[in-house]
């Protein structure tokens, strides 16, 4: 049996309702962020689960709590999991700091792999703390089905770094909206990416949220 990494985005939170940058702020899911929780572990818990990782933000600790609950298991917490520090942007919109941080966000949004927002981290940073969980969790198990509860930007870095994609494009060419599941296994060709973005455990009304 090869080793299968789950990588579940958190539930929604107020700042990811209202499209605002949220990396530092502990913000929490709303009732319809607990309520993907929820379903997700209404289907995912009938797996054979052999570790749960999260970053210790509030809102990946309570979207894994309903799968530890359901099956037992207390999720190792690490820090290389958390979400990019957006620095002076945090809990601003796009179009908000395009008006007061024009100049950083043009050179962040060309290449957010080597540029960072005002005052935060750049991506090929949260590549290196995020991977070192990863390589981890390789380490610890070479087979089976471990869940990383994590972050947008974490989520779709650590993916780049697995699948040889250039870390700089993360913001463009995967997608990962709020509750998604993504599935890579580990093969003895490498990893392979078995399913991106999954939201199929949701019912159609908590898909369909505004800025999820």
């Amino acid at each position: 049996m090869s080793l299968n990494l789950y990588l579940l985005r958190h539930g929604q939170t107020e700042c990811s309702r209202n499209n605002a940058f949220c990396g530092s702020i502990d913000s929490e899911l709303t009732p319809e962020g607990l309520e993907m929780a929820k379903a997700f572990a209404s289907i995912y818990s009938s797996l054979p689960w052999t570790a749960i990782f999260s970053s210790p933000m509030q809102r990946t600790i309570d979207t894994a709590e309903p799968l530890s609950q359901a099956i037992g298991m207390k999720p190792e917490l690490r820090d290389g999991l958390k979400e990019i520090n957006y620095g002076k942007w945090e809990g601003k919109t796009p179009k908000q700091i395009n008006l007061e941080y024009h100049d950083d966000y043009i050179r962040w949004s060309a290449d957010p792999a080597w540029y960072a927002p005002t005052d935060g981290e750049m991506a090929i940073t949260i590549a290196s703390r995020a991977m070192k969980v990863i390589e981890e969790i390789k380490h610890l198990y070479t087979s089976g089905n471990v869940l990383v509860v994590s972050h947008k930007a974490t989520i779709r870095i650590i993916l780049c770094s697995l699948l040889g994609i250039d870390v700089g494009r993360f913001r463009y060419r995967l997608g990962c909206p709020v509750a998604s599941v993504s599935v890579v296994e580990f093969t003895s060709h490498g990893p392979i990416l078995q399913a991106l973005a999954d939201r199929t455990h949701l019912d159609e009304h908590l898909r369909n949220l505004a800025g999820s």
